[in-house]
């Protein structure tokens, strides 16, 4: 399994992609990753868009962000409440300053321009932030997967194969 041994990050809030969360959980968990579900609140079930529900594991003040190699932000309108938590704009922060694979899709850009990492860095996304994503410094470009480095976007569950073909490869390398 190609990360038997890593451990990942998906966070989850209300209002998530439910698609967005769940394959990139499984996909992470099929390659021997071990996974924490992380939210605002720990043991919290947390509902998607279309009513699928996730449980957190954890919340991000109970995590070190080198006891991991990735983390995974779903889009939907999760990262719009996740953003309001301090503790989560800073894990993720603290993983990207920490060289480990910070992987965002659809709307979870606004995530990493809350966490102010986009300076200068090349993102896709889903189209309606894009300019959100270009005022926090970003080049954006319409592909469907982009890495720059250890940052990964993409922009539509229709890109989750290849997305999280890039998130395993990478995580593979941390």
């Amino acid at each position: 399994m190609e990360l038997s041994g890593k451990k990942a990050i998906v966070l989850v809030e209300e209002m998530y992609n439910d698609y967005e969360f769940i394959y990139p959980y499984y996909r992470l968990l099929e390659a021997g990753a071990q996974v924490e579900v992380v939210g605002p609140k720990g043991g919290q079930v947390y509902p998607g868009k279309s009513g699928t529900v996730a449980k957190s594991t954890a919340t991000a003040d109970d995590l070190r962000a080198e006891d991991f190699s990735g983390m995974v932000i779903p889009g939907g309108y999760a990262p719009d409440h996740m953003r309001r938590h301090e503790s989560m704009v800073k894990l993720v922060r603290d993983m990207h300053s920490q060289g480990k694979v910070v992987a965002a899709i659809c709307h979870a850009g606004w995530m990493l321009a809350s966490a102010k990492i986009l300076q200068g860095r090349t993102v896709t996304s889903f189209f309606a932030i894009k300019d959100d994503l270009i005022h926090a410094g970003a080049q954006w470009i319409d592909e469907e997967v982009v890495e720059d480095g250890r940052l990964i976007t993409s922009r539509t569950p229709d890109d989750l194969p290849a997305f999280m073909r890039a998130v395993v490869q990478a995580m593979q390398k941390v």
